[in-house]
């Protein structure tokens, strides 16, 4: 048995599963005490984990790396042959993992052995032919990572590597990688003073420092002058609530992984909420309703808390506690198609605003034991609108929510990289579990179709996929400081704060720098602020009455009176550039 036949092409997939192997022959070969357990192939490369008591050091990579190359060089042929399962776990008695995987595969898969020269893995397939097609490679590095991914099992030790077809692809990869470093939010939420996640408080929790909050202001406002437009009604739900809610909801049933305990307060049982709907729902349900009242949107940015393990943990796109855009549509049955289309619709003037170009759209379905009859109407409804608006989109089975199916809006960033941010979704079930209903037309009383919907997703989410988007220089409009002014001396400094006041007049956002720096130092460490505009002013500026503009991204600097300044700036505020 081989991997593949002479005649296909091999995939990256392929090539990066062998690639791992390639490693753990390394390994083997170099540290004999470390046991390989899995090693599968990833999105943009490969891993393989290991026990091993030492930690493997940047030095260990190196030397891993020259095996490697000698081993790629030798052009092992990858053959494959079927064993029983008693042969794989006797192959593998010295190694637990291995074992405990053999044991596991089903009765009616075969049990594969895989070798390239001394090298024999347990491994269900999928390689490239022989190991001299591995044309680049490199390790990239080591984190811990729990067997199985619990906590309670022992931690390993994870070596990331990648691999490509060719020499040029991997350069292509290494440079993008060292582009989405420097575009690293938590890197430049730093540097540029935005957010803060203090140790002291616990992980993945975040602090926004006054030019972070403003920027979050200015995001929420847009969002709310969408809702304004489109009829929706603020309301504010508690963060802390009794458990029944959930037990109600069917969150505890579906959804108790993603949960913080509870919290026992006078033999009641309360939880943080991990989502904003059953509050939404409770208002909806305060007083009787009528079809004269619907469609009923409610809109809330509403805090949220999640258990997310500490390894999972990753600044503002992977947090504990974050605030949601979120509202709850509750309509009647001939209205969703029309609510539905509304709501795509104000995701589209969301991303294009933030200039956003490339998307992919999943309509997600439900799993199958969980779908019912109305499971067709909502996916219809989801499909129609997509339709109405020319977008293409793929199907995401088994990936709704558990109470109905949902739109998923991807987007990529600047430098091509794929984020989840909005999500859509129809439900039929927790107005039937909350006995939600509204009276009809008819006299009677009829149940309610919700739309639950975060186009953003979470600000803190959508906030650090912003920063990587455009690397820290903000478009004017939502920069935080949109312009400093940078007086060349002291003597100029009453001017300054003159032409500061007229623009903050204005409600522009400014700055004076009133260091006693020299101006070229003060210019340098404002660009690596990356504030919009640069305005300096010395005596012949104070004279006229004018700002010397240094443009972000402009090497021509050029005069400007305070009033042309001040509109051009206030037109760029108002064309959202």
């Amino acid at each position: 048995m081989t991997s593949t036949t002479q005649h296909e092409p091999i995939s990256l997939g392929d090539l990066r599963h062998t690639a791992a192997h390639v490693l753990a022959y390394a390994v083997q070969d170099l540290f004999p005490e470390a046991k390989p357990t899995i090693g599968p192939s990833i999105e943009n490369g490969f891993y393989y984990d290991f026990d091993r008591a030492q930690p493997f050091t940047p030095e260990d990579l190196q030397r891993l790396e020259q095996r490697m190359r000698e081993i790629v060089d030798k052009n092992y042929p990858m053959a494959g042959a079927e064993v029983t399962r008693e042969q794989a776990i006797e192959r593998f008695r010295d190694n637990p993992y291995k074992v405990a995987i053999a044991r596991e595969i089903p009765a009616r898969e075969p049990v594969t052995l895989y070798t390239i020269g001394d090298f024999t893995d347990l491994c269900r397939g999928g390689h490239a032919h022989s190991t001299g097609e591995i044309k680049a490679f490199k390790l990239m590095n080591v984190a811990g990572a729990y067997w199985r991914g619990d906590e309670h099992n022992p931690m390993l030790q994870r070596i990331y590597g990648t691999a490509w077809h060719s020499k040029d692809e991997l350069s292509q990869y290494l440079t993008f990688l060292e582009e989405a470093a420097k575009r690293d939010h938590r890197k430049l939420g730093a540097e540029l003073d935005l957010f803060s996640i203090e140790e002291e408080a616990g992980g993945g929790l975040i602090f926004w420092h006054p030019k972070g909050a403003v920027m979050r202001g200015i995001v929420e406002n847009f969002i709310r002058d969408g809702l304004r437009e489109r009829g929706y009604l603020p309301v504010i739900t508690p963060h802390v609530v009794s458990e029944k809610l959930f037990a109600i909801s069917g969150h505890l049933e579906n959804f108790a992984h993603g949960i913080f305990g509870p919290l026992e307060i006078e033999q009641q049982r309360f939880r943080l909420k991990p989502m904003n709907c059953p509050g939404h729902i409770l208002i909806y349900k305060s007083h009787a309703r009528s079809y004269r009242e619907l469609p009923l949107r409610f809109s809330e940015f509403g805090t949220v808390y999640r258990f997310e393990r500490s390894g999972t943990l990753h600044g503002l796109t992977r947090a504990r506690g974050f605030t949601q855009d979120d509202a709850h549509l509750f309509c009647t049955a001939d209205q969703l198609q029309g609510e539905f289309e509304q709501t795509l619709e104000e995701a589209l003037r969301l991303m294009n605003a933030f200039q956003f170009s490339a998307f992919e759209y999943y309509l997600s379905t439900r799993e199958p034991a969980l779908r019912a009859d109305s499971d067709a109407v909502a996916e219809r409804a989801i499909a129609n609108a997509l339709e109405k608006f020319e977008l293409p989109y793929q199907f995401d089975e088994g990936g709704g929510a558990f109470y109905g199916p949902k739109l998923d809006i991807y987007l990529h960033d600047a430098i091509g990289r794929k984020w989840q941010l909005g999500t859509v979704q129809v439900d039929f079930t927790l107005p039937e579990r909350f006995e939600l209903k509204y009276r009809g037309n008819d006299g009677q009383d009829h149940r309610p179709v919700m739309i639950h919907r975060a186009l953003a997703g979470s600000m803190e989410r959508f906030f650090g996929v912003l920063i990587e988007h455009f690397g820290g220089n903000f478009p004017v409009w939502i920069a935080p400081v949109q312009a400093v002014i940078a007086p060349i001396s002291e003597h100029q400094l009453d001017y300054a704060r003159g032409v500061a006041g007229q623009l903050s007049e204005q409600g522009l956002r400014v700055e004076v720098d009133s260091s006693n720096e020299k101006i070229g130092y003060k210019i340098r460490h404002w660009k690596t602020q990356k504030v919009p505009y640069i305005l300096v002013v010395g005596k012949k500026e104070e004279a006229a009455g004018t700002v010397n503009v240094n443009e972000r991204g402009v090497e021509e600097r050029r005069s400007a009176t305070v009033a042309g300044f001040m509109h051009e700036l206030q037109q760029k505020v108002t064309e959202k550039r």
